[in-house]
């Protein structure tokens, strides 16, 4: 999930860095493109790219999960667990 006040867009408008979490640990995430209309904070993602030395995932892709229902059964328990999953 995007996690909630990490969202920051440059000035162009062109890039954005959020974190993602899973509400026990996050992971920064930088991406340069257009973000798909369904991406917001408390939001799930699914992002695509690699992982920088510097612990930053660099994103060449972010979709934007528009129903639970396709989550990995790990994750949503992981989520429930946390008390970040919402029915």
């Amino acid at each position: 999930m995007v996690e909630p006040a990490s969202v920051a867009r440059s000035d162009d408008g062109r890039s954005v860095t959020f974190r993602v979490t899973d509400g026990a640990n996050a992971i920064p995430v930088a991406y340069r493109g257009i973000l798909p209309d369904l991406f917001r904070e408390g939001q799930g993602v699914v992002t695509e790219g690699k992982m920088r030395p510097d612990g930053r995932f660099e994103a060449r892709e972010v979709l934007a999960k528009h129903d639970e229902t396709y989550m990995p059964r790990e994750v949503a328990d992981a989520l429930k667990k946390s008390g970040h999953w919402k029915e």
